[in-house]
This record gives C-alpha cells, structure tokens and sequence, in this order.
C-alpha cells in the first residue's frame, strides 16, 4: 500500500518550487519543510531575486519554518529539497536540529557529503528521491543558460 504523503509526494512539492525558481531565473532548487504530514515552509532559491549568496531554498525554507514554529528548533520536522544541501545548508540544518533531510539530486563538487560537512548527530537522511527529475531540470537549466539548448 503506497501512503498518500510519502517521500516522493514531499519531493514532488518541493520540485514544483524548483520549477518556480527555473521560471524566475533563479537556479532551479526547491525546498518545502514538512510537520506531521503539513507543509509548514516552501519556497526555492531567491539569490538572484534577492542578490544575495544565502537566500538559498534550504535557507529560505528553515527561516519559514521557525517563523510559523515561533522557535528556531525543527527537530520533529523533515526538509525536503531537489538538491542536495551545501556546506552552508547542511550546517544551518544542523543548528536547527532539523529531524530528517530528504534531497533528490547529488552535487557532487558542492554537496554537504562530498566536502565532509556535518549534519546534526540526530538528523536521518535520505538520498535519490525522484533524483532524475530534480537532475534533468538543473541541466537544463544551466544549458539555457549556456545557450546550449
């Protein structure tokens, strides 16, 4: 049996943020911020719209999250996002003490794992969901950008 609000359904949200962002321009991330099966935070990358380097979705996402929490601790609840988190993410996640992360595609060269970044000793992680989606929209996103397509 296939529960209605599983991984792939969260991703699927937090995917149609990254499509938001590919439509603004901005670097196609997505992220939405789950308690008890609820969305309490989406949104996607803003760093172009805001001109600033640490307006990414995961970011833009905890602030949301604390904000309708009214505290800066998210132990309970699980990110979602298309990519996966940074250094920077990764150690804001890590001071919220978020429970779980879920992230669709790798970054190889940036990613949290990759350059050894630590997450929260309590924070699970689950990795590749609807990873082939969140990849290809990032691809074409940076071909259009190259005038590749």
């Amino acid at each position: 049996m296939i529960l209605p609000f599983d991984d792939n359904y969260f991703m699927k949200k937090a995917y149609q943020e990254a499509e938001i962002a590919f439509e603004k321009g901005e670097v196609p991330v997505g992220a939405v911020i789950v308690l008890n099966n609820q969305i309490i935070a989406r949104t996607h990358n803003l760093t172009e719209t805001l001109n600033d380097v640490t307006a990414h979705a995961e970011m833009q996402a905890f602030t949301a999250a604390a904000n309708f929490l009214g505290g800066k601790y998210l132990k309970e609840c699980v990110l979602y996002v298309t990519l996966e988190p940074c250094q920077m993410c990764a150690g804001a996640s890590y001071w919220s003490q978020i429970g779980k992360i879920v992230y669709g595609a790798s970054e190889p060269r940036r990613g949290y794992s990759y350059l050894g970044t630590k997450l929260h000793p309590k924070t699970t992680v689950v990795s590749g969901v609807l990873k082939n989606e969140c990849a290809l929209l990032l691809k074409r996103f940076f071909a259009q950008k190259r005038g590749l397509n």
